[in-house]
């Protein structure tokens, strides 16, 4: 594969995710449709996942993409539902698939079949994070389905690892197994809780924001790298040290949080674009090994194990959330909110991802004693059917099913008037900090200058209010909305004015840049406030 075609494919991906923002489709759904038709478009190249680049190099900057924008909080406090979802549910329906798959397929050993298992446990985290970013699902669910992708990927990469090493003949045992499980989940944790307080006193003693954002970047790759060099979990390892960093960011310098917010948003939109779009491509690669397995077989077994996992989430979700609550009076009161709909939209939530096809590339050709490893080729397709089934059925029907629930999306009303409070409680301290500053003569300022300062304190603290207040009746704008569309033309209009004089050769380019820069940081904030107010 050439140069050319890398780029290719990124920018056919990035114009797909784009063109997906002005459609009702989630871009996920898009990008899998679209490289599932490109793969057999003439002239297209042929794209083979390789685990060696999925796993240490796409997966790292995902989970920590995914960790940074989560909640340590909210994680903390739904560690119950978050622990039996991405620890209970993979190893269970690891078991419970791997099983009935050698019930269902004739000739597949168990022990194969409990590869297929472990390789299409783990609902994927990219997948689910951007489905509940885009149907609005309560904030409790969407905590609890963002914490089980950020851990599952560990649990189901040790669980295939146990089955593969039984598979191929290393006489893996059960006590071998929870073993191996152990190690990799307390290594990579540990690993992280070792990486976290260096990395982030790194981060706030690096002077430059240049300095701070590539160290960010080579982060994710870091932990997973030193934690795989033990034999622990990288992607642990990834998640705790994001956890960590994500929760401590407002210590690092405001410059660094900027750059990093913004150029993380790229490496998600470029990353999350490429792998749906890897999905679909992968198509002609899973159909050519089929080999002797008969096309009707094959379509029988794909539809029947998609129609298996669907109904093992839901055999495991709802008894995970209604027994805790039968034997817990302490959980029944704290929880007294939970309804059947909760457990409904947790199970068909369980879209499967690129894990999960990257993982199922990785799994050997021969076993130990040179035989073919059994029916590879058909976990190979029936992975494959299995993430397209999922993104495209449970994609597709889940913002209708969040719909025709009633469930109750995040309470914009509720939340900005909370935001209001804060940043109300934030402006009084600002402004007795303000006051003692003034008393020191060192401070001293000719009073129009004091006067800005209690100006933008004063926008500040009624920018949130404002929101809750009437609307333009010719308009239909807040009174905050308007203020900002002006501030948008009043720049622009200076602007044209530094353009224009630099074409009459006025002032010089660097001089414009210069003055450039401070409209754009300006207009940066009236962007990243309109973001906030969505």
């Amino acid at each position: 594969m050439d140069a050319l075609s890398v780029v290719g494919l990124v920018a056919a991906s990035a114009a797909v995710a784009g063109l997906a923002r002005r459609t009702p489709v989630p871009a996920p759904l898009l990008l899998v449709t679209v490289g599932l038709i490109a793969a057999y478009v003439p002239g297209v190249p042929e794209f083979t996942l390789d685990p060696h680049i999925v796993l240490p190099l796409l997966l790292p900057p995902l989970l920590q993409l995914a960790a940074l924008e989560s909640s340590y909080l909210d994680l903390r406090a739904n560690l119950r539902p978050v622990a039996l979802l991405s620890v209970g549910y993979v190893l269970f329906a690891t078991l419970a698939v791997g099983w009935l798959a050698h019930l269902l397929v004739p000739g597949l050993p168990l022990t194969a079949a409990l590869v297929l298992g472990a390789v299409i446990a783990p609902p994927d985290a990219v997948a689910a994070t951007a489905v509940a970013r885009r149907v609005g699902l309560p904030p409790r669910i969407t905590t609890i389905l963002q914490g089980e992708s950020l851990v599952n990927d560990a649990t189901a990469i040790t669980a295939f690892k146990v089955a593969l090493a039984a598979a191929v003949g290393e006489g893996m045992s059960w006590a071998g197994g929870i073993r191996e499980f152990l190690v990799a989940a307390v290594g990579g944790v540990g690993v992280g809780l070792i990486l976290m307080i260096p990395l982030h006193w790194l981060r706030t003693h690096l002077k430059e924001a240049l300095l701070q954002n590539t160290l960010s970047l080579l982060i994710p790759f870091l932990a997973y790298a030193a934690a795989e060099q033990v034999g622990a979990s990288g992607v642990l390892a990834v998640v705790v040290v994001a956890l960590y960093l994500g929760h401590r960011a407002w210590q690092v310098d405001f410059e660094t949080r900027l750059q990093e917010a913004a150029v993380w948003r790229m490496v998600s939109f470029i990353l999350e674009s490429v792998v749906f779009a890897l999905i679909g491509l992968q198509l002609p690669v899973v159909l050519r090994g089929l080999g002797s397995v008969g096309g009707l077989d094959a379509a029988w077994y794909a539809l029947a194990l998609f129609f298996l996992v669907v109904a093992v989430r839901f055999v495991w979700c709802y008894p995970a959330t209604y027994l805790p609550l039968w034997l817990s009076p302490r959980i029944r009161e704290r929880e007294s909110d939970t309804d059947w709909r909760r457990p409904l939209v947790v199970s068909w939530a369980g879209m499967r991802g690129v894990v999960s096809l990257a993982i199922a590339f990785s799994i050997p050709l021969v076993t130990h004693t040179g035989e073919p490893f059994p029916a590879r080729n058909l976990i190979l397709f029936l992975t494959f059917t299995t993430v397209i089934g999922t993104l495209v059925v449970q994609g597709l029907t889940l913002p209708g099913l969040i719909r025709l629930l009633g469930l109750p999306g995040p309470d914009t009303q509720a939340r900005t008037l909370a935001e209001a409070q804060a940043q109300n409680a934030a402006s009084r301290a600002a402004d007795q900090r303000l006051e003692e500053l003034l008393q020191n003569p060192r401070n001293a300022l000719p009073e129009p200058l004091v006067d800005r300062l209690r100006l933008v304190l004063e926008r500040r603290r009624n920018a949130v209010w404002e929101r809750l207040g009437a609307a333009n009746p010719v308009t239909g704008e807040s009174v905050d909305d308007t203020y900002r569309r002006l501030t948008r033309e009043m720049i622009a209009a200076e602007r044209d004015v530094f353009v224009r004089l630099r074409d009459a050769r006025v002032i010089d380019d660097e001089l414009m840049r210069t003055l450039l820069r401070r409209l754009d940081l300006e207009e940066a904030a009236v962007h990243r406030e309109e973001e906030d107010a969505a």
